[in-house]
Order: structure tokens, then C-alpha cells, then sequence
């Protein structure tokens, strides 16, 4: 019976003693990972930069679900200077879990030449720590390092030509040189920027911007080439262009019930929001959808084919002219003016669904049914040159393909805000309609594009 008692004791103890084991190994456990959790922080930048110029600024984030951030350092080394950029620690909240911030975002000013950094390579440092007890307690520790580049002088400009007159409706060219590592270059004229492309030529880092001016201009407040380089060092350069009067003509359109019955529901089977009555409803597609009709192609001109596609002056439909350019348009219903317009394209007529042909070689953007253009077509030619073709009846091209000059890409029709079968001609710069007289005469093209372009390319 004692024997008995003793054995039970030395098992109770033993289950005891194991218990006590699996309790402190649950307990070393949960202490492991609730304090020594090995996840190391992770950063990442927002742009990962090549060049570093005055006024950059460093965006990072910072994330450590798990423990919490404890520190963020940020320094830039050069040579064996080393420049403290940011240093931001957090308290600790707690005890059990996450006890910093989970994640930590910063906007970091870097300015070379007030931190005594001289242009050149350099080393971009960012170290993170979080709350972990691991790393003899100092935390799980990340670090990242970028090489980079200081530079802080602007490029350089040099004005090789530029359009010195030109009249509200017109184009012109800007021909420069640019130093090398060019992020961005253009023109602005008033608040309008022109894209600048390389030449394609041997003629180094010498660049072309076609620029326009709107019908409606009043005044050219600034022009200028501007230019930024990899580090963010901007340069700009005046130009001394003088804007030119322009002869502004004025029609009437006289709006009747035949007209509206034909027309509004073709507009309401697009734009099924319209309301009122059919004169209601004119006026807002004449305004409203026009305004969306124009934003639309405006979005479409913003990224043309960098290469000059077309060669040479701009066909013309055979036919009679219907309206001009900025012809400043009064719509008149039942002997009541009812709105006001202006038309920025040529209409040509010729026989009914006549053959729509290229103007010149480009590439098709854009073929589908646009408000009061009716059924469109859209050619890019390339550095931000653009023709359009409204009122079509029917497409023979597809979007994408790529058109050589006089293909037939369509038929001439009467969709959209057309009374008659006619083709309406657009030239457009970078979204802006200009005049397409110009473009259809060989001596235009001669004068303002390709002679400057053949004296650049002598030099």
C-alpha cells in the first residue's frame, strides 16, 4: 500500500513537472512571438531617383505590422561625408503587440547645396528599426540603399529658330538644343504646353515643338521654351513672338422644325438625359455635348506618335467649301437668335457619300460616333499634328491601323449636327483646331516647317 502511495506521488510529480515544462515552453512561445517576431521592417520609394537636383523631394514609406516602427533615419553619404537628411523615433504605446505605428510615410526635402553636397555620385541611406526584443532588443533592423547622382545646374537652352509671328487660328514651330539627362521639354504659350521631339536626325539633343494658338486668343502673355532635367533642375528660355490680327467672319444658321425632327433622335438615341423641348434639346447638344464633344478630343491629341509621320502638304477633299475656319456661327429659330458658336473646320461638299481620303500618312485613333461630329475619324500624323473627318456615313479604316496618303478611310455622310451630306475637316495641334488652309499650301509648309527645319539640320 505504500509502495503504491509513493508511485502515485512520483507520477502526480512527474505530470506536474510536465506540465510546468509545456506551460513555460507555451509561455517562451508566445513571449518569442510576441516580442521576438523576425519580420524586418520594409521600405519602399514612391520614384526610385538617378539624379538628385536642388528642391527634390524623397517620398518613402515605412511598414512593420507586427511590432511597430521604432526609428526612421534617412542620410545621404558622399566620399566619407555623411548628411543626416531625417531622423523620426516613435514612443513605444505598449507592451503586447503592436506598440509603434504600422506603417509611416514622409515627404523628405533634399537641397544639396545648403547641405554642403557637391554634384556628383552619391548614396542615398534609409535605415528602419521596429519593436521587436530581437537583435540583442534593439529591433529587426532594414535598410535601403540607392545610389544617385547630385546635379544642380539647369540645363542648357540653345534657340536654334522660332515662328516670330503667327495669328490666332495658325501653328508655328520652336526649334532648340538641349544639354543630355532631359526629362521634359517643350513650349508654353500662355498657359497651352507644346511637347518638344527629337529631330531623328544626327543632329544631337536638337528638339522640334509645334505650337498653335486658339481662334479666341487675345494676346500672347508669355512664350517660352522650358526644359527639366532628370534632377529636377528646370530652365527656361523667352521667345519674342508677336501675334498678328486675324479676320473673323460671321454666318447664320437658321434652325427649322425639319431640321430638329431629323436630327434630335439620332442626339437622344445617344444622349437619352436630354429633356425639354426639340429646341431645349438642340441648344444642349449644340453647348453641352459640343463641350464634352471637344474635351474628348482634346484627350485623344495628348499623346501622339513621337516619330513625324507625314510628308508634305495636307490633301484637300475635291469640292465647294460649305463654312470656314472660326466662322462665328448665330443659330436663328423662327427669327430668334437661340445660340452662339464658332465652327472650327472647313466643310467641303462633293457628290453624296463621296470617298473621304486621307489628308496624309497617320496613324487612325479614333473611328465611332462623336455628338455633333457625328461618325469621326481621327488621324495621328506625329508630333502632335492631327486631322479629323466628321459627318461620315461610314468607316473603311479601323483604329490602329496605319493610312497612307489619299487611302479612302471613309464616305462623306450627314451624321451628327449636319444638315446635308458634306465632309467637315479638322486640323488639330496638340487638341488645339487651327486653320486648315494653311496646311493644304505647299508654300506654308515650306516657309514655317520644312526650310527651317533643312537650315538646322545644315548647321
Amino acid at each position: 500500500m505504500e509502495r503504491r502511495s509513493r508511485n502515485l506521488k512520483k507520477k502526480a510529480s512527474l505530470l506536474i513537472l510536465t506540465l510546468f515544462l509545456l506551460f513555460f515552453v507555451a509561455a517562451a512561445g508566445a513571449t518569442a512571438f510576441l516580442f521576438f517576431e523576425s519580420e524586418t521592417p520594409q521600405i519602399a520609394l514612391k520614384e526610385s531617383p538617378e539624379f538628385i537636383g536642388n528642391g527634390y523631394e524623397l517620398n518613402l514609406k515605412v511598414t512593420a505590422p507586427k511590432n511597430g516602427l521604432h526609428s526612421v533615419n534617412v542620410s545621404i553619404i558622399q566620399k566619407t561625408k555623411k548628411v543626416e537628411l531625417f531622423t523620426d523615433t516613435f514612443p513605444r504605446t505598449g507592451y503586447i503587440g503592436i506598440v509603434g505605428p504600422a506603417e509611416d510615410s514622409k515627404t523628405v526635402p533634399i537641397e544639396p547645396k545648403k547641405l554642403g553636397l557637391a554634384d556628383g555620385p552619391a548614396e542615398i541611406v534609409i535605415e528602419a528599426h521596429d519593436y521587436s526584443l530581437r537583435g540583442l532588443l534593439g529591433g529587426n533592423s532594414a535598410v535601403l540603399q540607392k545610389n544617385i547622382t547630385i546635379s544642380t545646374v539647369p540645363p542648357k537652352i540653345d534657340l536654334l529658330y522660332n515662328e516670330r509671328t503667327i495669328k490666332p487660328g495658325s501653328a508655328g514651330i520652336v526649334i532648340y538644343r538641349l544639354s543630355d539627362n532631359i526629362a521634359s521639354d517643350g513650349v508654353l504659350v500662355n498657359s497651352s504646353f507644346f511637347p518638344g521631339f527629337p529631330l531623328g536626325n544626327d543632329k544631337k539633343n536638337v528638339f522640334v515643338a509645334y505650337f498653335a494658338l486658339p481662334y479666341d486668343a487675345t494676346a500672347i502673355n508669355g512664350a517660352q521654351i522650358v526644359a527639366k532635367d532628370k534632377a529636377g533642375n528646370k530652365a527656361v528660355s523667352s521667345l519674342n513672338i508677336t501675334m498678328l490680327k486675324a479676320v473673323q467672319k460671321s454666318d447664320q444658321i437658321n434652325v427649322d422644325d425639319g431640321f430638329l425632327n431629323a436630327k434630335i433622335p439620332e442626339f437622344q438615341q445617344h444622349y437619352p438625359e436630354m429633356t425639354g423641348t426639340e429646341v431645349e434639346k438642340y441648344v444642349y447638344v449644340n453647348n453641352t455635348i459640343r463641350d464634352q464633344n471637344d474635351k474628348k478630343i482634346m484627350e485623344l491629341c495628348q499623346n501622339p506618335n513621337p516619330e513625324r509621320l507625314w510628308q508634305g502638304r495636307f490633301l484637300r477633299m475635291p469640292g465647294s467649301p460649305r463654312a470656314g475656319y472660326a466662322d462665328h456661327r448665330t443659330y436663328m429659330y423662327k427669327g430668334e437668335a437661340i445660340d452662339r458658336q464658332t465652327h472650327l473646320g472647313v466643310d467641303i461638299a462633293q457628290t453624296e457619300r463621296a470617298e473621304v481620303k486621307a489628308a496624309n500618312k497617320g496613324k487612325v485613333i479614333f473611328a465611332e460616333y462623336l455628338g455633333i461630329y457625328g461618325n469621326v475619324i481621327i488621324l495621328d500624323h506625329g508630333q502632335g499634328v492631327y486631322t479629323l473627318y466628321a459627318h461620315l456615313s461610314q468607316f473603311d479604316c479601323t483604329v490602329g491601323q496605319m493610312v497612307e496618303a489619299n487611302a479612302v478611310i471613309g464616305h462623306t455622310g450627314h451624321t451628327g449636327m449636319a444638315g446635308g451630306d458634306h465632309l467637315h475637316f479638322g486640323m488639330i495641334i496638340h487638341g488645339i483646331f487651327v486653320t486648315p488652309i494653311e496646311w493644304w499650301d505647299p508654300h506654308w509648309i515650306a516657309v514655317t516647317i520644312d526650310d527651317p527645319l533643312k537650315d538646322v539640320q545644315m548647321k
